[in-house]
Formats: structure tokens, sequence, C-alpha cells
């Protein structure tokens, strides 16, 4: 079998960037005020084995169009899969019908002229793969092998996983902007069963990048697939108590999710935030800094633009503790009377800025309390910060890992929580938007028993 060519699909810019400027024109044409239009397409790979079978092969090849019209604030979109001039004409003539019927909203529309991008920098975000699908089988099962030769009581797997996907994103609207960027993302995973008197623990490990050089090595995927797995054998419940708390980095970007989701647009506007009218209050603790960096090379959460088309751009979010500024689109800039922070689709990485200690030193300087490495559920009220999840991780004497522990629950308020923030690790988890290291809080009810 030959190797996939996953960029097929999207180095067609010029034919891409064709169906949009069509469809703007026809949408213009049946009365439309104004329009934009989006294409996102690409194509990939997935190979899932389990026990050193194949579980799945998957090949993917995507194409999706959205149009979405103004007619004096009334809005209409509709989508379409298919690329035909019969099929697109339907698809503007049905968002057309939309906006006729639609409410009118004086808020919607698009961005100012002069707030579009002027350019879109080179990121380097595209670095195809082009992997045979015996060649990411293979890879599958050479990490879930591995994985199992560290360890004899690991005896079980939920499987190995190799994925590739390439694609180009585009959009434009009626005020002659056209443009957009091609991107690449892919994943190495495992996750494995272990087994012993006690019973049964699963955990895994991946590796997801934009460039498929700068994936961990399988020997270090396994390896640490293992690792985690072996090490919650033997798990306990804790009694309930009030403890200071580690959340170990892959979870700790949550805790900045739920931050960014009460400073939206959409949140404020509503009237439904914990963080409501606090720019310029202390949110943090005061040794708390947290910036959007858009544009970092490679990186997952890079965009040049956001969906809106208005140019990205570094920015304090956080200050000192500080809130500086709110997360802001056009439509939920001009209901709040600002303006957009070209964060239409969210922000794009989120830098939360570390400390000198590491994971370890964190432990040591916490002396007693949990370190959480996995999270269940969600349970955040965003409109009071009330916090409460489903846990499991460690528990720390003397700054040492005791023994493991699970079915529990870490409560309180995120308004508290945050100013209570005593350190952030320099362990960043490089694998999503929010980019922060391990972060330890000094006091959280912890419910077990």
């Amino acid at each position: 079998m030959e190797a996939i060519n996953s960029s097929a699909l999207s180095d067609n810019r010029d034919e891409l960037i064709r169906i949009i400027d069509s469809v703007l024109t026809q949408a213009k044409a049946m009365g439309a005020t104004s329009a934009e239009a989006d294409i996102g397409a690409g194509s990939g790979l997935s190979a899932n084995v389990r026990k050193g079978e194949i579980d799945k092969l998957e090949y993917e090849r995507d194409k999706g169009l959205g149009i979405t019209v103004y007619i004096d604030g009334q809005k209409g979109n509709a989508s379409s899969s298919d690329f035909s001039e019969t099929a697109l004409k339907e698809s503007v003539q049905a968002a057309i019908r939309i906006a006729q019927h639609a409410s009118r909203d004086d808020c919607a529309g698009l961005i100012e002229p002069e707030l579009m991008a002027t350019e879109v920098p080179d990121l380097d975000l595209y670095h195809p793969w082009s992997i045979s699908p015996e060649a990411a089988i293979n890879l599958a099962i050479e990490c879930e092998q591995a994985a199992f030769a560290c360890d004899k009581r690991i005896s079980n797997s939920d499987g190995s996983v190799v994925s590739t996907y390439s694609g180009i994103n585009l959009y434009g609207n009626t005020n002659d902007f056209i443009d957009g960027w091609n991107w690449s993302s892919h994943t190495i995973d495992c996750t494995v069963i272990a087994e012993d008197k006690n019973g049964m623990q699963r955990d895994g490990w991946y590796s997801k990048t934009r460039d498929f050089n700068d994936l961990e090595s399988i020997n270090d995927i396994s390896k640490e697939a293992a690792r985690r797995t072996v090490s919650r054998l033997g798990s306990r419940k804790l009694s309930t108590r009030q403890v200071p708390v580690i959340f170990e980095a892959p979870v700790a970007s949550g805790l900045f999710s739920a931050f960014i989701t009460a400073i939206a647009g959409g949140s404020l506007y509503r009237r439904a935030s914990f963080l409501l009218d606090k720019k310029g209050e202390q949110v943090f603790a005061d040794h708390i800094n947290i910036r959007e960096q858009p544009h970092i090379k490679k990186a997952l959460g890079s965009a040049p633009f956001d969906n809106d088309g208005v140019a990205t751009k570094a920015r304090d979010i956080i200050k000192d503790g500080i809130l500086q500024d709110y997360v802001l689109s056009g439509y939920s800039a001009r209901k709040l009377g600002l303006q957009t922070t070209g964060n239409a689709g969210g922000v794009h990485n989120l830098v939360i800025e570390s400390g000198q200690n590491n994971l370890d030193n964190m432990i040591k300087e916490m002396n007693t309390g949990l370190l959480i490495t996995d999270m269940i559920g969600f349970g955040v009220n965003q409109v009071t910060g009330d916090y409460s999840r489903g846990a499991s991780g460690f528990w720390v004497e003397n700054g040492e890992l005791v023994y493991p522990v699970e079915e529990i629950t870490v409560a309180g308020n995120l308004i508290d929580m945050y100013k209570n923030i005593t350190s952030i690790g320099n362990d960043v988890d490089p694998r999503g938007n929010v980019l922060t290291g391990s972060v330890m809080i000094d006091a959280m009810t912890v419910a077990g028993e």
C-alpha cells in the first residue's frame, strides 16, 4: 500500500480561493449587504492497534465551506461539503433565505476593513507526514509492545494510535479579504492497563506536534505510559481534608481554560461570569503573568488571524495578577461597546509564565498535600466560580509521593484559587493551546471517604 499523500487537497489553494470568491460574489448579487465564507480542507491517516493487532485503520479526506450573509443586520448562514457549482449556489440561497427571516441585530456584520489582517506571517505550521499505512501500523505496534516490555504488571492495552492530518484554513469576506494558511498535526498515543493483587489501573501518554520530526520517541512515549500506569496500582481513597494541591501540567491547563471562558465576550455580555467587570483588578496572585502569544513557530495554538480575519497579536492578559484585557470577537466587542481583541474562535497560545522549579522541587516545597495527575468530569460554575471535580493522583508527605489516590473530589472557588496560586512549574506541557507548567494552590478541600 502506498504512502498517503496528505497534502493533495489542501495544496489546491488557488481553486479554494476561487470558490470563496465565487460564493461571496453570488451572495452580493442575491441581495446580501455583506458576506463572509470559510473553507477547511485536508486529509489524514489514523492507525489504531491493540495487543499487536490492527483495531482500526482510517483515512480521512474532508472539505467543507461555510457561508454567512448579512442583510442590514439580519444574519443567515449555511454550509456545504459539496463544492459543485449547483451545491454552492444552493448554499448561498439557503443563507439568504435564513437571513430574510432572521431578527435584526445591530451588532451583526463584518469587522471594519481597517482591522483586517494586512499580512499573514509564516508560522511554520505545515509539515505533512507522508507515512504509509503499514509504517503507521508498525509504529503503533512498536509503541504498545515497548510499553508492555517495561513492566510485567502491564497485562492489557487500551490501544496505541499513530495519526497524521494536514489541511488548509481559508477565510474571505466582501471587504476584499481572502487569505489563510496550511497546517498539520501529528500524534502518537499509547494507553495501557496494569494489574496486581489490588486490581487494575489504566493510564497512558501521548505526543502531539505540528512537525512529525518533533514527536517524542516511541521509547519515551512507551516508558512514560508504562510509568504512569504502574504508579497508580494500589490506589487508595482519602478522608475529607483541606490541604495544598498541585495540579500536574497536563491537567493544570483546565484552570486557565475556565479563566478564559470567564473573560470571553459571550460570558460578559450575557453577564454570566464570575469575573464580570474585573478589568483592571487583581484576579490572580501578584506573581502571576499570562500572555497570549499567537505567533509562536510550530505551536499548536498559533494563528496569523482570527475567525473574523482580524490580525492576532501578542498581548498581556494578566500582568502582576491584574486583569489587563478581555477576550473578544468582533460581535461580542460590539455588544459590550468595545473593540475586538482578535479572539473570534478563542485565544491563540495562552502562555502562563513559569517559575524556576521543576515538579519534583514543587512537591518538596508542598511537603504535605495532594498531587493531581488526572481529572474526571467538568464541574465549574462559570457564574459563581465554584469548582468541584473528580480527581486522582498521589498523596504527598515530607515532600515525597507516598501512595496513589483515586475516587476523590477537589473543590474550591476559582476566585480564591487563582489568588492562592503559590507557584507554577517549569514543566510546561506543549501539547495544547494553554501552555502551563504544574500549578500549586495553597489550600483546597479534598473529599473522599
